[in-house]
């Protein structure tokens, strides 16, 4: 079954901003590839490639990289690939593998844990979910060792699509044919769904801010911060993804809204915490937006103009404090109050003092003195029982790692 275009609705929803990592191992079914990324992209998907040598003799590097719009991985010992993007790294920083087409033969160096190339390494150090489209020759799909194989994948808890029966291109008929790519597409489409749907925190709610707020001087100018809303539009995206009803309260940014998550455009802190007050009740509060502390006054309707060498007076006024307006006891707080602490020192000891300031739950409590607004973030969550510091991690890792952290919490409340 073929493909004829992009596909609106829920495919386009629950694939819209994944990221796949590709893994492309050798065999003719290879040739299906290019389609399966360029129906993967029109559905909102990002997808890396991992090109094995043996996958390289039947696509190449350019036309993956030309229809994936990224960088082709191939060889584990590249310097240049090393250091611009680890094994390590690459093999975390997607939100699946899929593996298309898998061989008898990486299925096998998948049992046995074997790491002797870029791809199979990658597979050993991934934490992330695994999906394999197995093809080969019938007789190899049926040979015990290849089943054998596969029921130590499922039993580990590898997902399959696939194989399918039909003409082989060695001329021969029956199962080991690669899933057609709409069914590849289908099955990543039905395991985001059903991801959400019973994941750990699904009939939670939660409240994320994220961002800056931009309070207004006048009609031209304001007062913001350096944030991106990087970090909180990940850290929405992950407790969605792990079954939560998620509201975003947002102020400017350029992140794109992410998929199955309610969205929230403000510019000012009061207007964001008219948002969240609106959003009530919900079971998680995550205040991840940098709020201006302060807005001016007296802000003008008319621009202010330059007049001589002295420059305007102006005047501020405290702005609502949202986080502790949420953490406030009362019958509708939040069973879990999350807030962020950007600090350049003493950043255990500060966020400490926040979180008890603030009479929230947890503090996360974020390096910011190498710059604020980059990619990856540096954090330490505070709890009562301490603080635990995290090695430097991306954005969102970062959001994952927080997001298990919660409904971890949750489930044993």
């Amino acid at each position: 079954m073929a493909l004829e275009g992009p596909v609106p609705g829920r495919h386009k929803i629950v694939l819209e901003n994944r990221r796949i990592l590709l893994i492309v191992s050798g065999g003719i079914a290879a040739v299906k590839v290019p389609d399966l990324i360029r129906r993967l992209r029109e559905r909102g998907a990002a997808v890396r490639c991992v090109l094995t040598e043996s996958g390289a003799q039947f696509v190449t590097p350019m036309s993956l990289a030309a229809l994936s719009g990224d960088k082709v991985f191939q060889d584990l010992f590249s310097l240049t690939d090393e250091s611009e993007m680890g094994h390590i790294n690459l093999s975390r920083e997607a939100d699946i593998v899929l593996v298309a087409p898998a061989t008898a033969n990486i299925m096998a160096k998948m049992a046995y844990g074997m790491a002797d190339d870029l791809a199979t390494t990658a597979l050993l150090a991934t934490d992330k979910p695994v999906m394999i489209a197995p093809s080969m020759n019938v007789m190899m799909w049926e040979h015990a060792a290849t089943q054998a194989n596969l029921a130590t994948l499922l039993d580990r808890g590898i997902h399959i699509v696939g194989p399918g029966a039909g003409d082989m291109a060695c001329g021969e008929v029956g199962n080991g044919r690669m899933a057609e790519v709409a069914d590849i597409v289908a099955a990543l489409d039905g395991f985001f769904k059903s991801r959400r749907e019973h994941g750990p925190l699904s009939g939670q709610s939660a409240l994320v801010t994220s961002g800056p707020t931009h309070e207004p001087i006048d009609p031209v100018r304001y007062i913001a911060n350096r944030s991106s809303g990087k970090q909180g539009h990940a850290i929405a995206a992950a407790l969605a993804d792990l079954g939560a009803k998620v509201t975003l309260v947002s102020g400017p940014t350029q992140e794109p809204d992410p998929a199955g998550v309610t969205v929230t455009a403000v510019e000012t802190a009061e207007q964001m915490l008219t948002a969240c007050t609106a959003a009530k009740p919900f079971d998680i509060a995550v205040c991840a937006a940098a709020v201006a502390d302060w807005r001016v006054a007296d802000s003008t309707t008319s621009k202010i103009k330059k007049t001589g060498d002295t420059p305007p007076a102006l005047s501020l006024t405290e702005n609502p404090d949202i986080l502790a307006t949420l953490a406030k006891a009362g019958k509708d707080r939040p069973h879990l109050v999350i807030g962020f602490a950007a600090e350049t020192e003493n950043v255990i000891d500060n966020g400490s003092a926040k979180r008890n300031a603030k009479n929230c739950d947890w503090i996360v409590a974020n390096d910011v003195s190498a710059g604020f607004g980059g990619d990856s973030n540096t954090v330490h969550l505070i709890t009562e029982d301490g603080a635990d510091s995290w090695p430097t991690l991306s954005k969102q890792a970062v959001a994952e790692r927080l997001a298990t952290h919660i409904a971890d919490h949750i489930n044993k409340s």
